[in-house]
């Protein structure tokens, strides 16, 4: 179908298949940076979180994920191993452990290395649009990520069917 000729039901619908197929996408090439990593794509997310959020405790990782924190315990020691993370006791409550990125020039080159034909691609792609576009393109993903919170809120405080 032509671009002019779509409805806004069309469109919609449009979108939420492609969201869709991003999110396959997504989940897929992550699963092929998480194997380059020996973790999963689930702990590779975890980390992720870890990196934007800074330090925190493992109580606050379980609220960030929506994990329990004997699971949190399972996520953490996986990227212990690999060298990613380290617990570190609460200076001001030694009972209370926190967690924190290790900044090893090793990993975060590994890192660099995999995120950086992704980087180029995305700058290639945004050379497409106007400023105004990308601008509207950004409000879009910010609100898709917000909404994508909130659906992940609704279904974790459901109960299971």
């Amino acid at each position: 179908m032509a671009k002019k000729n779509r409805t806004r039901e069309q469109l919609v619908l449009g979108l939420q298949e492609m969201g869709r197929m991003l999110s396959t996408a997504t989940v897929l090439y992550h699963q092929v940076i998480a194997e380059r990593l020996g973790l999963s794509a689930s702990d590779h997310k975890y980390a992720d979180v870890l990196l934007r959020t800074g330090p925190v405790t493992a109580g606050e990782f379980a609220d960030l994920t929506g994990l329990t924190t004997g699971a949190i315990t399972g996520v953490v020691d996986r990227l212990e191993q690999i060298g990613l993370v380290r617990r570190v006791k609460d200076p001001n409550d030694r009972r209370r452990v926190i967690i924190e990125i290790v900044h090893n020039p090793a990993i975060e080159r590994t890192f660099s290395d995999l995120f950086a034909s992704l980087v180029e691609a995305t700058e290639r792609l945004a050379r497409h649009y106007t400023l105004s576009q990308l601008e509207l393109i950004y409000d879009y993903m910010l609100r898709c990520k917000t909404m994508m919170e909130e659906e992940q809120r609704k279904l974790r405080s459901r109960q299971p069917s």
